[in-house]
Protein backbone atom coordinates (compact mmCIF):
# COMPACT_ATOMS: atom_id res chain seq x y z
CA UNK A 1 0.00 0.00 0.00
CA UNK A 2 1.68 3.27 -0.90
CA UNK A 3 0.93 6.59 0.72
CA UNK A 4 -1.59 7.91 -1.10
CA UNK A 5 -3.60 4.50 -0.56
CA UNK A 6 -3.07 4.61 3.28
CA UNK A 7 -6.99 4.79 4.73
CA UNK A 8 -7.75 8.42 7.29
CA UNK A 9 -6.35 8.78 10.30
CA UNK A 10 -8.91 10.28 11.02
CA UNK A 11 -12.67 10.71 9.29
CA UNK A 12 -15.38 12.80 10.93
CA UNK A 13 -19.02 12.60 8.82
CA UNK A 14 -21.55 14.88 9.24
CA UNK A 15 -20.55 16.05 12.63
CA UNK A 16 -22.22 18.20 15.05
CA UNK A 17 -22.16 20.16 18.35
CA UNK A 18 -24.83 22.06 19.77
CA UNK A 19 -25.33 24.47 22.83
CA UNK A 20 -29.01 24.62 23.94
CA UNK A 21 -29.85 29.00 25.11
CA UNK A 22 -32.19 30.04 27.09
CA UNK A 23 -35.63 30.42 25.66
CA UNK A 24 -35.15 27.32 23.08
CA UNK A 25 -32.06 28.95 21.32
CA UNK A 26 -29.87 26.69 20.00
CA UNK A 27 -26.05 27.66 19.36
CA UNK A 28 -24.31 25.50 16.49
CA UNK A 29 -21.19 25.27 16.84
CA UNK A 30 -20.17 22.55 14.38
CA UNK A 31 -22.47 22.18 11.89
CA UNK A 32 -22.30 19.07 9.40
CA UNK A 33 -18.55 18.82 8.96
CA UNK A 34 -17.38 15.73 7.22
CA UNK A 35 -13.50 15.46 6.45
CA UNK A 36 -10.63 12.82 6.75
CA UNK A 37 -7.41 13.42 8.31
CA UNK A 38 -4.89 11.70 6.19
CA UNK A 39 -1.26 10.29 7.97
CA UNK A 40 1.32 12.27 7.91
CA UNK A 41 -0.89 15.61 6.49
CA UNK A 42 -1.07 18.73 8.29
CA UNK A 43 -4.82 20.00 7.92
CA UNK A 44 -4.95 24.16 8.37
CA UNK A 45 -8.34 24.82 10.49
CA UNK A 46 -8.66 28.73 9.81
CA UNK A 47 -11.87 31.07 10.00
CA UNK A 48 -12.45 34.02 11.79
CA UNK A 49 -13.29 34.20 15.92
CA UNK A 50 -15.96 32.26 16.54
CA UNK A 51 -16.52 30.41 13.46
CA UNK A 52 -16.24 26.78 15.45
CA UNK A 53 -12.78 25.77 15.05
CA UNK A 54 -11.87 25.19 17.99
CA UNK A 55 -14.78 23.86 19.02
CA UNK A 56 -14.46 20.95 15.76
CA UNK A 57 -10.47 20.29 17.37
CA UNK A 58 -11.91 19.69 20.73
CA UNK A 59 -14.65 17.24 19.33
CA UNK A 60 -12.29 15.34 17.40
CA UNK A 61 -10.13 14.77 20.43
CA UNK A 62 -13.52 13.63 22.43
CA UNK A 63 -12.52 16.64 24.99
CA UNK A 64 -16.30 17.48 24.56
CA UNK A 65 -19.25 15.19 23.58
CA UNK A 66 -20.74 15.86 20.22
CA UNK A 67 -24.16 16.11 19.45
CA UNK A 68 -24.31 13.85 16.44
CA UNK A 69 -22.43 12.40 13.57
CA UNK A 70 -19.33 10.31 13.97
CA UNK A 71 -15.64 10.45 14.62
CA UNK A 72 -13.53 7.66 13.40
CA UNK A 73 -9.91 7.20 14.50
CA UNK A 74 -8.09 4.14 13.03
CA UNK A 75 -11.09 2.99 11.47
CA UNK A 76 -13.12 2.55 14.88
CA UNK A 77 -15.64 4.81 15.88
CA UNK A 78 -15.16 6.50 18.99
CA UNK A 79 -17.70 8.95 18.95
CA UNK A 80 -19.99 7.48 21.39
CA UNK A 81 -17.16 5.97 23.75
CA UNK A 82 -16.61 6.60 27.56
CA UNK A 83 -14.18 7.48 28.93
CA UNK A 84 -12.83 4.37 30.21
CA UNK A 85 -13.12 3.19 26.58
CA UNK A 86 -11.27 6.34 25.64
CA UNK A 87 -8.29 5.63 27.68
CA UNK A 88 -6.00 3.07 25.54
CA UNK A 89 -6.61 5.53 22.49
CA UNK A 90 -5.43 8.88 24.50
CA UNK A 91 -1.82 8.51 23.78
CA UNK A 92 -2.27 7.96 20.20
CA UNK A 93 -3.59 11.45 20.09
CA UNK A 94 -2.55 14.32 22.06
CA UNK A 95 -3.61 18.37 21.70
CA UNK A 96 -1.50 21.46 22.16
CA UNK A 97 -3.38 24.04 23.57
CA UNK A 98 -3.44 27.87 23.09
CA UNK A 99 -2.68 29.28 26.69
CA UNK A 100 0.59 27.67 27.44
CA UNK A 101 0.63 29.15 31.29
CA UNK A 102 -2.91 27.79 32.10
CA UNK A 103 -1.66 24.48 30.25
CA UNK A 104 0.78 23.64 33.21
CA UNK A 105 0.20 23.21 36.94
CA UNK A 106 1.93 26.34 38.42
CA UNK A 107 2.71 23.94 41.75
CA UNK A 108 4.56 21.02 40.18
CA UNK A 109 8.19 21.02 38.15
CA UNK A 110 8.13 20.47 34.71
CA UNK A 111 9.83 17.14 35.45
CA UNK A 112 6.98 15.81 36.94
CA UNK A 113 4.39 17.08 34.28
CA UNK A 114 5.94 15.31 31.88
CA UNK A 115 6.22 12.10 33.72
CA UNK A 116 2.82 11.70 34.85
CA UNK A 117 1.57 10.34 31.58
CA UNK A 118 5.05 7.92 31.39
CA UNK A 119 3.40 6.39 35.12
CA UNK A 120 -0.40 6.51 33.98
CA UNK A 121 -0.01 4.56 30.48
CA UNK A 122 2.08 1.48 30.48
CA UNK A 123 4.20 1.23 26.98
CA UNK A 124 3.57 -0.30 23.80
CA UNK A 125 4.40 -4.29 25.41
CA UNK A 126 1.78 -3.41 28.37
CA UNK A 127 4.82 -3.00 30.89
CA UNK A 128 5.18 -0.49 33.63
CA UNK A 129 8.19 2.05 32.44
CA UNK A 130 10.99 2.05 35.36
CA UNK A 131 12.45 5.57 36.79
CA UNK A 132 15.29 5.37 34.52
CA UNK A 133 12.94 4.99 31.74
CA UNK A 134 11.13 7.66 32.87
CA UNK A 135 14.04 9.96 33.13
CA UNK A 136 15.30 8.60 29.95
CA UNK A 137 12.30 9.80 28.08
CA UNK A 138 12.62 13.12 29.59
CA UNK A 139 16.00 13.92 28.21
CA UNK A 140 14.83 13.08 25.05
CA UNK A 141 12.15 15.13 25.33
CA UNK A 142 13.85 18.15 26.07
CA UNK A 143 16.52 17.78 23.30
CA UNK A 144 13.16 17.26 20.84
CA UNK A 145 12.01 20.76 21.88
CA UNK A 146 15.60 22.74 22.33
CA UNK A 147 15.64 22.78 25.77
CA UNK A 148 18.05 22.12 28.64
CA UNK A 149 17.84 18.79 30.66
CA UNK A 150 17.82 21.41 33.88
CA UNK A 151 14.06 23.24 32.83
CA UNK A 152 12.96 19.61 34.07
CA UNK A 153 13.59 21.06 37.09
CA UNK A 154 11.81 24.55 37.42
CA UNK A 155 8.25 25.35 37.32
CA UNK A 156 6.43 26.86 34.74
CA UNK A 157 6.35 30.73 35.99
CA UNK A 158 10.38 30.32 35.07
CA UNK A 159 9.50 30.31 31.29
CA UNK A 160 9.05 32.85 28.95
CA UNK A 161 5.78 31.75 26.46
CA UNK A 162 7.76 30.53 23.88
CA UNK A 163 9.61 28.13 26.74
CA UNK A 164 6.29 27.04 27.93
CA UNK A 165 4.47 26.06 24.61
CA UNK A 166 7.98 23.95 24.06
CA UNK A 167 6.99 22.42 27.51
CA UNK A 168 3.30 21.76 26.00
CA UNK A 169 4.21 20.60 22.72
CA UNK A 170 6.68 18.02 24.70
CA UNK A 171 4.04 16.95 26.86
CA UNK A 172 1.96 16.24 23.79
CA UNK A 173 4.53 14.00 22.46
CA UNK A 174 5.45 12.33 25.74
CA UNK A 175 3.05 8.99 24.87
CA UNK A 176 4.28 9.11 21.35
CA UNK A 177 0.85 10.36 19.40
CA UNK A 178 -0.38 9.45 15.64
CA UNK A 179 -2.49 12.70 15.65
CA UNK A 180 -1.65 16.11 17.29
CA UNK A 181 -4.67 18.77 17.40
CA UNK A 182 -2.61 22.23 17.84
CA UNK A 183 -5.29 24.49 18.97
CA UNK A 184 -3.68 28.62 18.39
CA UNK A 185 -0.50 27.30 19.73
CA UNK A 186 1.49 30.34 18.25
CA UNK A 187 -1.63 33.29 18.62
CA UNK A 188 -0.05 34.03 22.37
CA UNK A 189 3.55 34.69 21.02
CA UNK A 190 5.56 37.22 19.80
CA UNK A 191 5.93 37.34 15.79
CA UNK A 192 9.59 35.78 16.02
CA UNK A 193 8.58 33.58 18.30
CA UNK A 194 5.95 32.41 16.28
CA UNK A 195 8.30 31.78 13.72
CA UNK A 196 10.38 29.64 16.21
CA UNK A 197 7.51 27.21 17.38
CA UNK A 198 5.98 26.94 14.01
CA UNK A 199 9.61 25.56 12.77
CA UNK A 200 9.58 23.31 15.67
CA UNK A 201 6.25 21.97 14.57
CA UNK A 202 7.45 21.42 11.25
CA UNK A 203 10.89 19.69 12.40
CA UNK A 204 8.75 17.15 14.78
CA UNK A 205 6.53 16.20 12.05
CA UNK A 206 9.51 15.02 9.34
CA UNK A 207 11.40 13.56 12.67
CA UNK A 208 8.56 11.71 14.17
CA UNK A 209 5.96 11.26 11.19
CA UNK A 210 3.35 13.16 13.33
CA UNK A 211 0.28 14.33 11.84
CA UNK A 212 -1.62 17.45 12.49
CA UNK A 213 -4.67 19.48 12.92
CA UNK A 214 -3.64 22.96 13.28
CA UNK A 215 -5.78 25.56 14.25
CA UNK A 216 -4.96 29.03 13.23
CA UNK A 217 -6.62 32.73 12.37
CA UNK A 218 -2.96 33.69 11.07
CA UNK A 219 -3.02 32.62 7.69
CA UNK A 220 0.68 33.42 7.39
CA UNK A 221 1.16 30.36 9.58
CA UNK A 222 -1.21 28.29 8.00
CA UNK A 223 0.14 28.82 4.45
CA UNK A 224 3.97 27.78 5.87
CA UNK A 225 2.77 24.95 7.62
CA UNK A 226 -0.16 23.24 6.21
CA UNK A 227 -0.85 20.62 3.83
CA UNK A 228 -4.27 21.31 3.35
CA UNK A 229 -6.69 24.19 4.53
CA UNK A 230 -10.32 23.96 5.56
CA UNK A 231 -11.80 27.19 5.61
CA UNK A 232 -14.66 27.82 8.24
CA UNK A 233 -17.79 29.94 8.36
CA UNK A 234 -20.38 29.51 11.39
CA UNK A 235 -19.49 26.36 11.95
CA UNK A 236 -19.13 24.67 8.46
CA UNK A 237 -16.40 23.96 6.33
CA UNK A 238 -17.22 26.36 3.15
CA UNK A 239 -14.14 25.27 1.53
CA UNK A 240 -11.25 22.46 1.36
CA UNK A 241 -8.30 21.36 -0.82
CA UNK A 242 -4.56 21.98 -0.71
CA UNK A 243 -3.28 25.06 0.29
CA UNK A 244 -2.30 26.07 -2.74
CA UNK A 245 -5.33 26.05 -4.09
CA UNK A 246 -7.21 27.63 -1.23
CA UNK A 247 -5.06 30.10 -0.06
CA UNK A 248 -3.50 31.13 -3.77
CA UNK A 249 -6.84 30.69 -5.87
CA UNK A 250 -9.70 30.76 -3.29
CA UNK A 251 -13.27 29.78 -5.03
CA UNK A 252 -14.87 30.30 -1.75
CA UNK A 253 -15.84 34.49 -1.44
CA UNK A 254 -15.45 34.24 2.07
CA UNK A 255 -11.86 32.52 1.52
CA UNK A 256 -11.08 35.08 -0.81
CA UNK A 257 -12.26 37.88 1.77
CA UNK A 258 -10.00 36.03 4.22
CA UNK A 259 -6.73 36.23 1.85
CA UNK A 260 -7.57 39.42 1.08
CA UNK A 261 -7.51 41.01 4.26
CA UNK A 262 -4.07 39.74 4.67
CA UNK A 263 -2.04 42.91 4.95
CA UNK A 264 0.45 43.91 1.65
CA UNK A 265 3.30 45.79 1.82
CA UNK A 266 2.07 48.97 -0.44
CA UNK A 267 4.22 52.31 -0.58
CA UNK A 268 3.52 54.69 2.29
CA UNK A 269 2.70 51.39 4.64
CA UNK A 270 0.42 48.26 5.12
CA UNK A 271 -3.33 48.08 3.51
CA UNK A 272 -5.48 45.57 4.60
CA UNK A 273 -8.56 44.97 2.59
CA UNK A 274 -11.79 44.43 5.50
CA UNK A 275 -14.45 41.89 5.45
CA UNK A 276 -17.63 43.84 4.76
CA UNK A 277 -20.69 43.08 6.07
CA UNK A 278 -22.25 42.31 9.62
CA UNK A 279 -20.98 39.14 11.01
CA UNK A 280 -24.22 37.28 11.81
CA UNK A 281 -25.05 35.73 15.23
CA UNK A 282 -24.33 32.03 15.38
CA UNK A 283 -27.84 31.73 17.32
CA UNK A 284 -29.64 32.88 14.68
CA UNK A 285 -27.50 32.17 11.38
CA UNK A 286 -28.81 33.24 7.71
CA UNK A 287 -30.96 30.98 5.93
CA UNK A 288 -29.89 29.17 2.95
CA UNK A 289 -26.38 30.26 1.91
CA UNK A 290 -24.61 31.52 5.35
CA UNK A 291 -22.33 33.55 4.30
CA UNK A 292 -24.88 35.32 1.45
CA UNK A 293 -25.14 38.38 3.73
CA UNK A 294 -21.84 39.23 3.51
CA UNK A 295 -20.73 38.16 -0.15
CA UNK A 296 -20.12 40.72 -2.76
CA UNK A 297 -21.72 38.03 -5.35
CA UNK A 298 -24.57 37.45 -3.63
CA UNK A 299 -27.54 35.78 -6.04
CA UNK A 300 -31.06 35.15 -5.52
CA UNK A 301 -30.65 31.16 -5.64
CA UNK A 302 -27.95 31.86 -2.49
CA UNK A 303 -30.77 33.34 -0.52
CA UNK A 304 -32.87 30.65 -0.69
CA UNK A 305 -30.82 27.37 -1.24
CA UNK A 306 -28.33 26.11 1.14
CA UNK A 307 -24.76 24.83 -0.95
CA UNK A 308 -23.31 22.05 -0.16
CA UNK A 309 -19.66 21.05 0.14
CA UNK A 310 -18.92 19.46 -3.60
CA UNK A 311 -15.70 19.07 -5.54
CA UNK A 312 -15.05 21.69 -8.53
CA UNK A 313 -11.38 20.20 -9.16
CA UNK A 314 -8.50 17.54 -7.71
CA UNK A 315 -8.98 17.54 -4.31
CA UNK A 316 -10.57 20.81 -3.91
CA UNK A 317 -13.91 21.25 -2.32
CA UNK A 318 -16.30 24.18 -2.26
CA UNK A 319 -19.62 24.92 -0.57
CA UNK A 320 -20.91 27.83 -2.70
CA UNK A 321 -23.23 27.88 -6.09
CA UNK A 322 -21.22 30.46 -7.86
CA UNK A 323 -17.32 29.12 -7.28
CA UNK A 324 -14.94 31.97 -7.99
CA UNK A 325 -12.78 31.04 -11.17
CA UNK A 326 -9.19 30.14 -11.05
CA UNK A 327 -7.58 33.40 -11.85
Amino acid sequence: MTPGDAPPLMEVRDLRKTYALARGQTLKAVDGISLSVMPGEVLGLVGESGCGKSTLGRCLLRLMDVTSGQILFEGRDITALGERALRPLRPRMQMVFQDSYASLNPRRRIGDLLAEPLRVHPDAGGRRRSAAEIAACLHELMELVSLPRAALNRYAHEFSGGQRQRINIARALTLSPRLVVADEPVSALDVSVQAQIVNLFMDLQARLGLTYVFVAHDLAVVRQISTRVAVMYLGAVVELGATDDVLHHPAHPYSAALTAAVPRPVVGGMRAVPLGGDIPSPIARPAACRFHTRCPHVQERCRVEEPTLRPIGPGHDVACHFPLSRG
